[in-house]
């Protein structure tokens, strides 16, 4: 068997790396970062420890890459909901059923993890201060605004009506993620109730 090239090698370690976080995301999720353990994570990527300390040095590090990723991915659907066609209340119906999908779940809880556990690395308190809900509430003025123009969204404050619509997405989510099997996420048009004009 001919020896592998550099960029096998490095597609190679791309994958193992993207199957370690996801991995660590789920357990991060699960267990919050006190009661995480690298050997768990380890398990669930189906791996060594070894070879996991050979892509972390240390659980710090990987909660950290993985709330920077988040945060990042976070940010980037909500900038980009202004390149959506459609008027602001089909932009933010979009928004919504993004946030709503499951596969986004354990990112959602990851942060939610950030957010409220001890124990977090300093450079995650950071990332929060930089994210914070001021931080989104902002990123979204300019399209509730228009959706008020519009006549689409309820008159009022709208960073207030934000803080509402995203306070609400979180506790469904939270909710949502605790396993209770009688609960049902709500569909984004029924959410977006709370926000939109009849």
């Amino acid at each position: 068997m001919a020896p592998l090239n550099d960029e096998q090698l490095h597609q190679i370690r791309d994958e193992r790396r993207e199957q370690i976080k996801a991995a660590a995301i789920q357990v991060f999720a699960r267990k919050g970062i006190i009661s995480a353990k690298m050997s768990m994570i380890a398990e669930t990527a189906g791996i060594s420890n070894g070879l996991l300390y050979h892509y972390f040095k240390s659980k710090d590090e990987l909660f950290i890459s993985l709330v920077e990723e988040a945060m990042a991915e976070t940010e980037a659907a909500i900038q980009n909901i202004y390149e959506l066609p459609g008027t602001p209340i089909e932009k933010i119906k979009a928004l919504t059923a993004e946030i709503l999908d499951e596969s986004g779940e354990p990112y959602f809880m990851l942060i939610h993890q950030a957010r409220t556990s001890d124990g977090v690395p300093e450079k995650v308190k950071q990332l929060l201060e930089q994210y914070s809900m001021d931080t989104f509430i902002d990123r979204l003025l300019q399209l509730f605004q228009e959706g008020q123009l519009a006549g689409e969204f309820l008159e009022g404050d709208p960073r207030e009506l934000i803080a509402c619509y995203l306070s609400v997405l979180s506790g469904i989510m939270v909710i949502n993620s605790s396993g209770i099997d009688d609960y049902r996420i709500p569909k984004a048009d029924m959410l977006l109730r709370l926000i939109a004009r009849s």
